[in-house]
């Protein structure tokens, strides 16, 4: 079992950027922690972070041939990118995609209370730290 985490933009700046939200981990130690996970569930991952619209497209698109599903954290672009949305359309019968955000986005100012991929993604979970990121892992693993 092979599993994609995308993050978004201004991700890799986790740890640093409003900590208070957050967190203090920095994006690789978060994802050590995943991967060790992963592995201990028998899955391997593999990270992709992009402040950049098309190089995520890019990767949603080649996805399809690589894993059998994806988490994703599109940042920012959760809320107003129809391409991400679109580009996770595009590759849905091929492989899931389950959205993870850290923090409770609906509790946040009132634009980040809105994602325009949530209908293309199996599952939105949002709200419980690094841990979002593991409980999008365990429900790909559940369905595949």
């Amino acid at each position: 079992m092979k599993i994609l985490v995308i993050n978004g933009p201004n991700l890799n700046m986790t740890g640093i950027r409003k900590k208070d939200v957050y967190g203090s981990e920095t994006l690789e130690e978060i994802n050590s922690y995943l991967s060790d996970y992963a592995k201990s569930r028998g899955c391997e991952l593999d990270f992709f972070q992009s402040n950049h619209e098309g190089a995520i497209i890019d990767k949603i698109h080649e996805s399809r041939n690589s894993f059998d599903g994806a988490v994703i954290n599109a940042g920012a672009y959760t809320h107003y990118s129809y391409a991400i949305r679109d580009a996770i359309e595009c590759v849905t019968d091929f492989l899931p995609f389950v959205e993870v955000h850290m923090s409770d986005i609906k509790s946040r100012e009132p634009f980040r209370a809105n994602s325009v991929i949530t209908d293309v993604c199996i599952k939105q979970i949002s709200g419980f730290g690094k841990d979002s990121y593991k409980m999008g892992i365990d429900l790909l693993l559940e369905i595949l």
